[in-house]
């Protein structure tokens, strides 16, 4: 549906994105997600037509919108500060751009309707957005966006400025009605959970450049470099900076074998998931030695800190029978399937290339 090719942005000379290339199908939840100043919402000003490009070109379907205005595009952008008009009821800041645009009423009045009883809000039309509560304001933002009936959402962080209940809540409105309308959506954060349980696919962006764009349960088995590594996956995942001797990575007095291309390492990034290592592993497990230096709860899990001789690792626990508690000792397991390798310099994956 929308094909970005070879974009670029220049602010003062310096690059906020660099040579981007991106694909988003019909009907397809797309997330950008990334550290702040990655240039997610960048991307999302350019696809807004609110930014112009520096270099590149953006394509609908068959036709270049690269120099169309906002208006012509007809994207519906959603802002993470609801941008409300205070002295408007509901209802107005709902109708607004269509009354700007001078639509016939009577073509308007049933969307509306519709949209307000979509997202719960019949009941406050008449009210002010001082009358609403964070989550009604950014469902009205959301209402102002969906009557347009666009072409595409744009949604910059919507849920940053409410509190957990509440982002849950919008979080289940904004999904239900994706899948209602079936419009392609174009949805930023910088909270990967949230990208996780959200994305058809995500862009992993770091530093103006696409990391990996892929499934969610893909980015997270098999990331590509060491970025996504340690940035898709709560908690994150371990990371250790091992030496390498005849073809195998030292991981405290085990060894692990290279892949033969690169067994002239001498030294790799060694990842492996907190969620992957057990204090009860079974005959097959690779073990370590370890003390507990630390530990959280989590809720349902504790997150322990522990020492082993090849470096400090997390390790994720059941919150159920005894815990280990500070200064225990006890071996840790984990299955070689779960072990990723990561290049020392390049820091791409060495096990699992992208498919």
């Amino acid at each position: 549906m929308l094909r970005l090719q070879n974009v670029s942005k220049q602010f003062d000379g310096k690059p906020a994105l660099s040579a981007l290339s991106l694909e988003i199908r019909d009907g397809e939840f797309v997330v950008l997600v990334g550290p702040s100043g990655c240039g997610k919402s960048t991307l999302l000003r350019l696809l807004a037509g609110l930014d112009e490009v520096s270099g590149g070109e953006i394509w609908l379907r068959e036709e270049n919108i690269t120099t169309m205005t906002p208006r012509e595009r007809n994207f519906a952008m959603i802002f993470q500060n609801y941008a409300l008009f205070p002295h408007l009821s509901v209802r107005d800041n709902i109708t607004f751009g269509m009354k700007i645009r001078k639509e016939d009423k009577a073509s308007w009045q049933p969307r509306l309707a519709q949209v307000a009883q979509m997202l719960q809000l019949d009941d406050l039309l008449d009210r002010k957005p001082a009358k609403l509560s964070g989550g009604q304001r950014q469902r009205v933002a959301m209402a102002r966006a969906i009557v347009r009936n666009p072409r595409l959402f744009l949604m910059d962080e919507p849920l940053s400025n409410l509190d957990a209940r509440l982002r849950t809540e919008v979080r289940d409105s904004i999904m239900a009605l994706h899948q209602q309308l079936k419009t392609s959506t174009v949805y930023v954060t910088h909270d990967q959970t949230e990208a996780m349980s959200m994305a058809d696919r995500i862009v992993v962006l770091n530093g103006g450049h696409v990391q990996q764009v892929g499934r969610p349960e893909h980015l997270y088995a098999r990331p590509a470099n060491l970025f996504v590594a340690g940035f898709i996956g709560s908690p994150a995942m371990n990371l250790l900076r091992l030496p390498c001797a005849e073809g195998q990575v030292r991981v405290g007095e085990l060894t692990y074998p290279l892949p033969p291309a690169w067994a002239t390492q001498r030294e790799v990034w060694f990842g492996l998931r907190p969620e992957h290592i057990t204090d009860s592993p079974g005959p097959q497990a690779l073990t370590l030695p370890a003390t507990v230096i630390q530990r959280e709860l989590m809720g349902a899990d504790y997150l322990l800190h522990v020492s082993t001789p090849t470096g400090a690792l997390r390790y994720t626990r059941r919150h159920r029978g005894a815990i280990p508690e500070k200064g225990d000792t006890l071996t840790l397991g984990f299955s070689p399937a779960d072990i990723h390798l990561f290049h020392a310099e390049t820091q791409h994956n060495l096990l699992h290339k992208e498919s």
